[in-house]
């Protein structure tokens, strides 16, 4: 690239918790964090968290009338602006979500229909642009501010935003990340209406990764991740983003990607030659815990390293799948993983190989519906 790019801080909110020393040590212990919401596991924010929700709602009277999703991101965000100096930063925002204000949205249209009538806050709060441009408000800054979603890959677009703002030198630091509070009755139902949802009895329901499955194991979760990124590499420096690459495919269905994962073959392939490398030390998949979504990606795995397979986890198992925030939440797993030199294992699938002395490299997947493919390679900077 033509100038380094590093993450120098990193922030989450979600069952995990909050603290990077809770969310790791979680992580480490392999805690069991689904519950049960109307008799379906979900992935639901810590107490810790919702306590944090209600008091920043408490704060300002507008902030009563924001989704849970904007809620989330802008708490998350104060962790991540926190070591910011802002004096002469030029500092953007892109904090994206798939379904945004799922929530608040459901309960207007609900009201709409029962009344004929809806709230004057209806529109200004359920637009995409809702959540970066709050999260904006609430930090201070007045830099760019984007919103996106391209589905489940939103998170790791807004990364590639990031990327290409401080490349171009438009910006000087950029926070980058997703934000979702989809655990609505609409969006549950529009899962299980897709079969994808799963219907074990386990508190591990969620199978990602357990590619000799039958059945579609998809837990839905809550959560927002977000990163700082800034150009050069510091003593402030987590990461080192050492390359990158994306790609679509054509669709055989809108909620499935080909059976070899066209579509990561490419953004893997093009993230390696953007990095100089032919192979990595780890990979944070994706894998949904669906049949389909978690074999077609080991596919373009396997294609593309051949017999040296890296070793391979992903966190939607303990997580859920927090669709546009979870490709950062992957980031997040690696970054930790990087830093502490200590590969997180996958209870569904034992690799073949052994974590070599030092963890160097680590390879994030996230893709959307409609096959858009981010891969990330995270290097570590020492």
């Amino acid at each position: 690239m033509k100038h380094p790019i590093s993450i120098t801080h990193i922030s989450s909110i979600s069952a995990l918790g909050v603290a990077p020393e809770t969310v790791w040590k979680n992580y480490c212990e392999k805690a069991r964090l689904f519950s049960k919401m109307d008799g379906d596991w979900v992935s639901k924010i810590s107490a810790e968290n919702e306590l944090a929700i209600a008091q920043l709602i408490q704060e300002k009277t507008a902030y009563r009338n924001l989704d849970r999703t904007v809620l989330l991101a802008i708490l998350n965000a104060r962790a991540c602006v926190t070591s910011l100096k802002f004096q002469q930063k030029r500092i953007g925002v892109n904090v994206g979500s798939s379904r945004g204000a799922t929530g608040l949205f459901e309960g207007y249209h609900k009201q709409f229909l029962e009344r004929e009538k809806v709230s004057p806050f209806a529109s200004p709060t359920t637009t995409m642009g809702n959540i970066s441009s709050w999260v904006a408000q609430d930090a201070g800054l007045d830099g760019v501010t984007i919103d996106h979603s391209v589905t489940c890959s939103t998170a790791m677009h807004s990364l590639l935003n990031g990327i290409a703002w401080l490349q171009a030198d438009m910006a000087d630091a950029f926070l980058v990340g997703g934000s979702e509070a989809a655990l609505t009755p609409f969006t549950m139902a529009q899962m299980k209406a897709l079969k994808l949802y799963t219907t074990s009895d386990n508190v591990l329901a969620c199978e990602s990764m357990r590619f000799e499955k039958t059945r579609n194991s998809m837990v839905l979760g809550e959560g927002a991740a977000m990163a700082l990124l800034e150009r050069g590499v510091s003593e402030n420096s987590l990461a080192v983003i050492a390359g990158y690459g994306f790609a679509s495919e054509l669709l055989e269905h809108n909620s499935s990607i080909s059976e070899h994962a066209d579509c990561f073959q490419k953004s893997m392939k093009r993230a390696l030659s953007a990095a100089g490398l032919e192979t990595v030390d780890a990979i944070v998949m994706h894998a949904p815990g669906t049949v389909k979504g978690d074999m077609a990606e080991k596919n373009a795995i396997d294609i593309i390293f051949g017999k040296q397979i890296p070793l391979l986890t992903s966190n939607k198992w303990m997580l859920g799948h927090t669709f546009g925030a979870s490709g950062m939440f992957s980031v997040e797993l690696a970054v930790l993983m990087l830093q502490q030199n200590t590969f997180i294992e996958n209870p569904y699938f034992s690799n073949a190989r052994r974590l070599p002395e030092t963890l160097k490299t680590v390879l994030v997947n996230a893709v959307g519906f409609g096959g858009n493919a981010v891969s990330i390679i995270l290097a570590s900077p020492s």
